[in-house]
């Protein structure tokens, strides 16, 4: 299932105006501050053991929608975002589609909407700059700290997602960071420690969240065929949880678990 790096790139350059989703959803309260409308968006290279919505990963999957009917549906909520809320696009992975998103949300942006983007980080280039700098809030999913343990979890380094980290600290923009917490897997407590030391010395972290593992994407996978690797993996326990936000808590500030 793993796609070749030249369709992700005509994902991101094929009709500027059409981007390919998975889903939307209004009235969100988990991915970015306040009430937003979030737009999950399709295709992803990343392969991770726990992917709640592993439909969303093909690149030819989902549907087509253009970017005026977006900035269209966040119009008719923007009453409901308030001074702290706005649009959310998440996946998948939102930089496989970098180029269109910047034109959606300089869109955004023109009528006082405010953006957010939730990213595993996997792209860094020129147009994912531009779009950083046109994202009010970065979302940065730092799956493992150890690069081999990364791979093992999401078939991939975690390289490029921490250059992405260092570019938008260095540009003085917030973002917030984001853990999956699966037992087992990222729960190895030197690794917590060192995790949190990496960006112990950022100044645009504004939140940790500690996201805890559960089973809920594993129809998902059965019913499209796929192998489940982590069918008897349990959810984390509470006093675990404690334990990891106690360990960030040493190196950064407003860490909370989801």
């Amino acid at each position: 299932m793993y796609l070749p790096e030249q369709d992700t790139h005509l994902l991101n350059e094929f009709d500027i105006d059409l981007l390919r989703i998975h889903s939307l959803e209004t009235f969100g309260t988990h991915d970015g501050p306040g009430i937003r409308m979030v737009v999950f968006v399709q295709g992803c290279q990343f392969r991770c053991l726990y992917c709640q919505n592993p439909d969303s990963i093909d690149i030819h999957g989902g549907i087509l929608v253009t970017i005026d009917e977006l900035v269209s549906k966040a119009l008719k909520q923007k009453a409901y975002f308030g001074k702290v809320g706005g649009v959310t696009v998440s996946g998948g992975e939102p930089l496989l589609q970098r180029t269109k998103l910047i034109h959606l949300f300089d869109c955004l942006h023109e009528h006082g909407i405010n953006t957010c983007l939730d990213s595993n980080g996997r792209v860094l280039d020129d147009n994912t700059k531009e779009l950083l700098d046109r994202t009010d809030l970065l979302l940065l999913d730092v799956k493992h700290i150890n690069q081999e343990w990364h791979k093992k979890l999401t078939s991939l380094t975690n390289t490029t997602t921490l250059k992405i980290a260092e570019h938008r600290e260095s540009t003085g923009k917030p973002m917030w960071l984001r853990y999956v917490f699966v037992p087992g897997w990222t729960d190895q407590e030197e690794y917590l420690h060192e995790w949190a030391r990496h960006f112990s010395d950022y100044k645009t972290i504004k939140r940790v969240e500690i996201i805890p593992f559960h089973q809920l994407g594993k129809h998902k996978w059965e019913l499209m065929n796929m192998e489940y690797a982590l069918t008897d993996t349990p959810s984390p326990t509470t006093e675990a949880l404690e334990n990891a936000k106690a360990i960030f808590s040493l190196y950064l500030d407003n860490v909370t678990i989801k």
